[in-house]
C-alpha cells in the first residue's frame, strides 16, 4: 500500500454503529459472510466498511463494491464522500454487468470483438431473437416469440445450463421445438459476433470467458482488487458467484452481505446455495450476524421469526427490535375475493382515520392477479393508489386482448378491437389488419361477414385466419350477452392460452389474471330490472374503471407483489390472498419449493413497521378454500383474529 493516499474522517464509529455492525466494520480482513436480517442496517454497515478501509490506507482503486443496482452503489459512495469530504473517483462500484462492461471495453479484442462493440438492450435482444427463430422456422409457423426466447436465453445463462435442460425444467410446452430453439440461439450468437454486438448476459459471461482464457489478465484484476464487497449476496446467480471467486482469488478479502431468509428470486436464476455454501467454499470465513432490527415492532418480529424458523436450510438467527411494543398482527378471515377487497378498503380508511398517511400503507400479494378486485374497489371509493407490481389490471395487454373479443360482440364496428384481434393472428400485421377492417366496416354484419374478408388476407395467413373465424362463430352461438364469463373461458381454452405461451415469458401468471377476470365476471351482479345485458354492464363498469383519472399524485396506497416490495417498508402492511394454492403458489411449490415460498411470506411480514394485517378467503365461488400453511403453522398467541361475515370489519 505504499504511496496510498491516507483518508481521515471525524467519524466516531461507536457513535454511528451498534456493536454487531461495529464488529463487521472493524474486522481486519479475509473472507467475511455477513448475515444481515431485515431492517438491520446492512447498507450503513457496507458504507462504513468502505470508509474504514480507506482510513486504513487501502487505495480507492483497490476496492470493488458490487451491488444489484448502480444507484445503490452511487448512494453508498456518495455517503462515504460526504463523511470523508473527499472525492472517491477511481473506486469501482456498481452492478456486476457494469463492472464487466468496464473490463470488456479494455480487453474485448482478446475474445474476437472490437472494443467499440454495441450493447443491445432487452427490446433489441427480443427483436433479434425473433428474427432468428423466424429464419429457422418460417414466418407463418407457430413458435415462441421474442420475449419468451429472451427469458429462456437469459435463464439458460443465469443457471449455466444447456437449452435442453432449461426447456425441460421451465418451458416444457416447447419440448417439441427444442431443436429449432437451439438452432435459433446458435444463429443469434453468430449474428451478434458478425455485428459486434453484446447483450447484458454477455457483459458477465464474456468477462468470465476472458478470465478463464487469459490467466495473466485474471491475475492482474485479482491482484488489483484488495478488498471486494458484495451486497445482496443471496440474490446472486452462478456466473456472478464465479466472477467474485475469480476476482478474490489473490487477496481473499471478500465480504459478502445478504440474508438467506430473503432469498426469493430463484425464478430469475438466483440460488440460495451461493450464500448457504459460502463457508464451505471459504473455510476460513468469519461469519457475522446483524440481528438488531430498526424497522418493526416486537409483535411483528415475533411472528416473522416464528414463521421462518420452520425452514431447515438457513443460518439460524432471531431478530430483535429497538422499537417499542405495539399491537399484535391481525389475521382476518373473509368470505371471498370481493369481500376481501371491501375489507382492504375499510382497513385503509381506518388507518387514515388514525392519522396514517396513504403512502405509509401497502397492500401486498403473491401474484399480480390477486390485486384486481382491490384495484376496482379502491378506484370506486376514490382512494388513490399506485401499482408497483406492473400495469393496472385492465391496462395489461392480455386483459385488453380478452376484452376486445367482448367488445366486438357489443359493438361489431369497434375498429380498435377488431384490429387488436386481427394482429394476434400469425402472418397478419398492420397493413393486412387495415384491409380486413375496411371490408368489415362496410359489411351489414361484421361478425357474420368475417369469413368473407379472407380475400384480404395473404395466403400464408389464411389457415390461421380461418381459426379466428371459427372462434367468432363459436362465440356467436353462445348466450354471450348474459354469460360473458363463458365467452372468456371459451376464448381462453380454444385459442388464447397457446397465444399466451408463445408471446409472454410469464404466461402462467397472465393465465391466472384471466381466470381471475372470469371469476369476477361470474360474480358480477346486474342491477335489478335493468334493460341492459350482463355483458353490456360489465364492459361499461370496467371501462369506467379504466378511464377514471389516474391518482398518481403523492399520497397513494402502494399495491405491490412481495417480490417488488423487497427492500421497502411501510407503517401499515396488508397482505392478501393467504390461501393454499395462492400463497404459497401451487406452481411455485413444485418449482421453487416450500422454503422459498415461506421466505416470501417472511419478506412480506417484515415490510411492516407498526401494523400487519393478514387476510385469507374462505370461498372462491362455491369452492371452499383453506388458509395458507404459513398461517396455520403460526402459534395462535402471536396474532389476533377477526372473521368478517358482512361487509365491515
Amino acid at each position: 500500500m505504499s504511496g496510498a493516499h491516507l483518508f481521515r474522517s471525524t467519524v466516531t464509529y461507536e457513535e454511528h454503529l451498534n456493536p454487531e455492525q461495529l464488529q463487521v466494520v472493524m474486522h481486519p480482513g479475509g473472507p467475511m459472510l455477513v448475515i444481515a436480517g431485515a431492517g438491520t442496517g446492512k447498507t450503513r454497515t457496507l458504507t462504513y466498511r468502505v470508509l474504514r478501509l480507506l482510513e486504513r490506507g487501502v487505495p480507492r482503486q483497490s476496492i470493488l463494491l458490487l451491488t444489484f443496482t448502480n444507484r445503490a452503489a452511487r448512494e453508498m459512495l456518495h455517503r462515504v464522500e460526504t463523511l470523508l469530504g473527499e472525492d472517491l473517483s477511481g473506486l469501482w462500484g456498481g452492478t456486476f454487468h457494469h463492472i464487466g462492461h468496464l473490463i470488456l471495453r479494455r480487453h474485448a479484442t482478446l475474445l474476437g470483438y472490437r472494443t467499440d462493440f454495441t450493447i443491445i438492450d432487452r427490446e433489441d435482444q427480443k427483436e433479434l431473437l425473433e428474427s432468428c427463430i423466424t429464419e429457422v422456422m418460417g414466418e407463418e409457423s407457430s413458435h415462441p416469440r421474442g420475449p419468451v426466447l429472451a427469458e429462456m436465453y437469459s435463464l439458460m445463462n443465469s443457471l449455466l445450463m444447456e437449452v435442453e435442460e432449461v426447456i425441460e425444467r421451465r418451458f416444457h410446452q416447447f419440448l417439441e421445438l427444442t431443436g429449432e430453439i437451439k438452432r435459433s440461439f446458435i444463429l443469434y450468437e453468430t449474428k451478434k459476433r458478425q455485428q459486434n454486438l453484446m447483450d447484458f448476459d454477455d457483459l458477465l459471461l464474456n468477462t468470465l470467458r476472458l478470465f478463464e482464457q487469459q490467466d495473466e489478465l485474471r491475475q492482474f484484476y485479482a491482484s488489483r482488487f484488495e478488498h471486494i464487497l458484495v451486497d445482496e449476496y443471496q440474490d446472486t446467480n452462478l456466473p456472478q458467484v464465479q466472477l467474485i471467486d475469480l476476482l478474490s482469488s489473490v487477496h481473499r478479502n471478500v465480504m459478502v452481505v445478504g440474508d438467506d431468509a430473503q432469498s426469493i428470486y430463484s425464478f430469475r436464476g438466483a440460488s440460495i446455495r451461493n450464500i448457504l455454501t459460502f463457508p464451505e467454499r471459504y473455510p476460513d470465513a468469519t461469519v457475522f450476524k446483524l440481528t438488531i432490527n430498526y424497522r418493526s415492532t416486537p409483535q411483528i418480529l415475533d411472528l416473522a421469526n416464528h414463521s421462518i424458523s420452520h425452514n431447515r436450510h438457513q443460518f439460524q438467527k432471531v431478530l430483535r427490535t429497538v422499537r417499542p411494543s405495539g399491537l399484535k398482527p391481525l389475521v382476518v378471515s373473509v368470505h371471498d375475493n370481493l369481500q376481501q377487497a371491501e375489507v382492504v378498503a375499510d382497513l385503509i380508511e381506518g388507518c387514515v382515520n388514525e392519522g396514517v398517511p396513504l403512502d405509509d400503507i401497502a397492500v401486498l400479494y403473491r401474484s399480480h392477479y390477486q390485486s384486481m378486485e382491490c384495484q376496482i374497489e379502491l378506484q370506486r371509493r376514490g382512494i388513490p393508489f399506485e401499482v408497483r407490481s406492473g400495469l393496472r389490471f385492465f391496462e395489461q395487454a392480455h386483459i385488453k386482448d380478452i376484452l376486445s373479443y367482448l367488445r366486438v360482440l357489443i359493438n361489431p364496428y369497434d375498429e380498435l378491437s377488431w384490429k387488436r384481434l386481427l394482429k394476434m393472428v400469425p402472418g397478419i400485421g398492420q397493413v393486412t389488419a387495415e384491409r380486413v377492417w375496411n371490408h368489415l366496416r362496410d359489411a351489414t354484419d361484421p361478425l357474420r361477414g368475417l369469413r368473407e374478408a379472407e380475400t384480404q388476407v395473404l395466403p400464408k395467413a389464411r389457415a390461421s385466419f380461418r381459426l379466428l373465424c371459427a372462434l367468432i362463430d363459436g362465440i356467436t352461438r353462445m348466450d354471450y350477452l348474459n354469460s360473458p364469463e363463458e365467452v372468456i373461458q371459451f376464448v381462453l381454452e380454444s385459442a388464447y392460452r397457446e397465444y399466451l405461451h408463445n408471446t409472454y415469458p410469464n404466461a402462467e401468471s397472465r393465465y391466472e389474471d384471466i381466470l381471475q377476470l372470469i371469476n369476477y365476471a361470474r360474480a358480477y351482479q346486474t342491477p335489478y330490472a335493468t334493460p341492459h345485458t350482463k355483458l353490456e354492464l360489465l364492459l361499461s363498469d370496467l371501462s369506467l374503471d379504466r378511464t377514471e383519472p389516474e391518482q398518481n399524485h403523492r399520497g397513494g396506497v402502494t399495491l405491490s407483489s412481495v417480490h417488488q416490495a423487497k427492500g421497502l417498508e411501510w407503517r401499515r402492511v396488508i397482505v392478501i390472498g393467504l390461501n393454499e394454492g395462492r400463497f404459497p403458489s401451487k406452481k411455485a411449490l413444485h418449482v421453487e419449493g416450500e422454503e422459498e415460498e415461506r421466505r416470501l411470506f417472511y419478506v412480506a411480514c417484515t415490510r411492516a413497521m407498526e401494523g400487519l394485517y393478514l387476510l385469507y378467503c374462505r370461498f372462491d365461488g362455491y369452492r371452499e378454500l383453506q388458509p395458507s400453511r404459513f398461517l396455520r403453522e403460526l402459534s395462535p398467541d402471536l396474532y389476533e383474529t377477526a372473521e368478517v361475515q358482512g361487509g365491515y370489519l
